[in-house]
């Protein structure tokens, strides 16, 4: 080899460095927004990995993807709570199942908790499997409708305003009355069941509701300039 040439494994710390730090990156963000929800900065994040801004967003170079990256594991077991659910020989049974452990995920995790009520264009795989959930979401209500369990007045977009409320409590209350999202999703689920002791306001339109949890997505991040000098 001839002087000042470079072996090709040369090459292979500098990547094995790129992908510790990116799993560093992950586990740090997985423990901010489970504290701190998702109004964290991409800032803290780094600070919790030690690693330097620059990397950050090397890595990350939006919050969106960073989102996906931590949280897709979590729509995963969401989206099979949704299919346990479907699995239970008695549909309404299987709907306030499907509730109670999607609350409890959410407060479990603030972080969790506001990927539930947000929406991530730009995050495909998280929103491919919030898509597949809601559509066995669609399934679970209607069966428990044609059970005459659910009152025939409710609407998947009630499922949208149940996690927006659950996500509110667990985020106002944090671990000063931890269970107290139980309390409120008991009174929920009791007000779904039927018959219905009187007529609903109408639901928000779809669109709306979408339009909400589009503004509610943590802006992107622009990257750094170049010259921010760490690895």
């Amino acid at each position: 080899m001839t002087p000042g040439a470079h072996h090709p494994d040369d090459a292979q710390p500098l990547r094995s460095d790129a992908e510790r730090n990116r799993g560093r990156i992950i586990a740090a963000a997985r423990e901010v927004f489970a504290r701190d929800g998702l109004g964290a900065s991409m800032a803290s994040v780094a600070r919790e990995a030690g690693v330097g801004i620059a990397t950050m967003f090397r890595r990350f170079p939006t919050k969106e993807e960073l989102v996906d990256a931590v949280f897709f594991d979590r729509m995963d077991a969401y989206a099979d709570a949704v299919a346990v659910a479907l699995d239970d020989p008695d549909p309404w049974h299987g709907f306030v199942g499907y509730i109670e452990a999607a609350c409890a995920m959410q407060a479990a995790d603030s972080g969790f908790a506001d990927v539930l009520t947000t929406t991530f264009p730009t995050a495909k795989a998280l929103e491919r499997r919030r898509n597949e959930a809601y559509e066995g979401m669609v399934e679970l209500i209607n069966r428990a409708k044609a059970t005459g369990r659910l009152r025939e007045d409710f609407d998947s977009s009630d499922l949208v305003l149940l996690h927006m409320a659950n996500a509110g409590v667990v985020n106002a209350i944090g671990d000063a009355a931890p269970d107290a999202w139980r309390r409120v999703v008991a009174l929920l689920v009791q007000s779904f069941e039927a018959p219905a002791r009187g007529p609903l306001p109408a639901s928000p339109e779809h669109d709306a509701l979408y339009r909400a949890m589009l503004r509610a997505a943590p802006a992107g991040v622009a990257a750094p300039e170049s010259g921010a000098g760490d690895n």
